[in-house]
């Protein structure tokens, strides 16, 4: 670890979008979550009273439109596996991957399951992060099967949130140079009339090395205390483990809808109070004269010959315009989201669209999600390519797949195969290329050990044809 560098400072970066990422996380999840946060994001009234401002503040919801947004493009792209193909003569080294895609973090978590939360959160936050790790190993070992036989070569995978990341450093080509991740931990009583902690820890990674720092209410701790260090699993590689999944700010749908969120919320909230306040109405009296009577249900008042007494009612023209107004907010959070065919209040005021612009406004859609698709097949590559490299098995590696959002398009894909394979080409790679891409979008759910044995069979049928 350089010295220079103090384990616990923070990227100015990070430092600076603090508030943001609390705000989009709130916004994310609502429900209590947001409740709990209400008094950042409900602007009060000018010169509002205070009690006022806490019984609107106790009264608040959320209509959650941006969580809903992202859970779709989530479950939409994730809809169907990625197809993994692994190329290669080293049989240890495809049985790893298999293993790897059925549990990436030797928690059982599949590795689909781990991008799509990935991807949620780069959803919310722009970004996220992934650390390639390996179990730690007692000594040198002198070959490579006494680590597959050790477990020291199983590598897995350890998400990190956005605001894990605080501190950094990239070179010219923006690969980062070295990183510190904080996490929090609560920890149990240690004794029976002990009292919960919180354990902070630091995990410093450069090129090479790897440091882990901590400190402990427990144990009054006020300064992080080195625990352990050693070279980390890419030393060989010269790189830092850590990958970051990121989207370009014309995908980062939090960012483009947040605003219009709040302000629906905002005014959500404020035509929801005054309708409120409107079904308790308040007496008016017309009169010369002092008035010091009570006036309630259970009361009666006496007026004179010249006084008059009412009621006050709002005409309601305002809470129209307001309606309307929520209305045209939501389409907007779905439009800025490339989802406007989803905004059931586009039709609420009799506009229709046409099958054509139905179908247009789809497409759209559909291009955005292979835009995404296209970010994580990448960011895969790359994690599966590291791994590779690592453990050296020298496998040829691609990730294809995450195009296909219509669940009725599998029928026009065989379709076209069999219209493609009816042009006679003799080409043993095109047919076992297509028959492999078929296979594995209908059998996208098998475990990968299924898999990769259907691509052998492939290549030696295809092969044993072509003679």
């Amino acid at each position: 670890m350089r010295r220079h560098l103090d384990i616990t400072s923070e990227h100015p970066e990070f430092a600076a979008a603090r508030a943001q990422s609390r705000m989009y996380r709130d916004l994310y999840l609502g429900g209590e979550q947001l409740r709990k946060n209400a008094r950042f994001y409900l602007r009060s009234r000018q010169k509002e009273p205070v009690d006022v401002y806490e019984e609107r503040l106790s009264r608040v919801f959320y209509e959650n439109y941006i969580g809903s947004i992202i859970d779709w493009y989530a479950a939409t792209l994730f809809r169907r596996e990625p197809v993994l193909t692994f190329e290669g003569e080293n049989q240890t080294g495809k049985k790893f991957f298999a293993e790897f895609a059925e549990d990436c973090d030797l928690k059982g978590t599949t590795l689909t399951a781990m991008l799509r939360k990935q991807f949620v959160s780069a959803l919310v936050h722009g970004r996220s992060y992934l650390l390639i790790d390996f179990p730690k190993q007692a000594g040198p070992l002198r070959t490579k099967a006494e680590e597959e036989s050790l477990g020291v070569s199983r590598a897995y995978l350890v998400d990190y949130d956005a605001d894990e990341l605080i501190n950094w450093s990239t070179d010219s080509t923006g690969m980062f140079e070295w990183v510190v991740l904080r996490t929090a931990h609560s920890r149990p009583p240690q004794t029976a009339k002990g009292a919960w902690g919180l354990e902070t820890r630091w995990n410093y990674f450069d090129q090479e090395r790897y440091e882990v720092w901590s400190a402990s209410t427990q144990a009054n701790e006020k300064h992080p205390v080195l625990i352990d260090e050693g070279f980390h699993g890419l030393a060989s590689l010269g790189r830092v483990p850590l990958f970051e999944l990121k989207l370009s700010e014309g995908l980062w749908l939090m960012h483009k809808a947040c605003h219009l969120q709040l302000e629906h919320f905002n005014k959500s909230n404020a035509l929801s109070w005054a309708l409120t306040m409107g079904l308790f109405a308040m007496p008016v009296v017309y009169s010369d004269r002092d008035w010091k009577q009570i006036v309630g249900e259970s009361y009666y008042i006496q007026l004179g010959q010249q006084d008059r007494f009412g009621w006050t009612e709002p005409e309601g023209k305002v809470y129209q315009v307001a309606a309307e107004n929520l209305t045209r907010l939501q389409e907007e959070i779905y439009r800025v989201c490339y989802l406007l065919h989803q905004a059931r209040g586009l039709y609420s005021n009799g506009f229709s669209q046409s099958g054509l612009s139905k179908q247009r406004d789809f497409a759209i859609t559909q291009e955005v999600l292979r835009a995404y698709g296209d970010v994580v097949k990448d960011y895969l590559k790359r994690l599966l390519k590291a791994i590779n490299a690592a453990r050296q098995d020298s496998l040829v590696i691609d990730v294809a797949g995450m195009d296909d959002f219509d669940i009725g398009e599998f029928s026009t894909d065989l379709a076209d195969a069999e219209r493609l394979l009816s042009l006679g080409v003799e080409s043993p790679t095109l047919k076992a290329t297509i028959f492999k891409k078929l296979a594995a979008k209908y059998l996208c759910d098998a475990r990968q050990e299924v898999k990769d044995r259907i691509n052998e069979e492939i290549d030696r049928a295809v092969g044993l044809a072509g003679r």
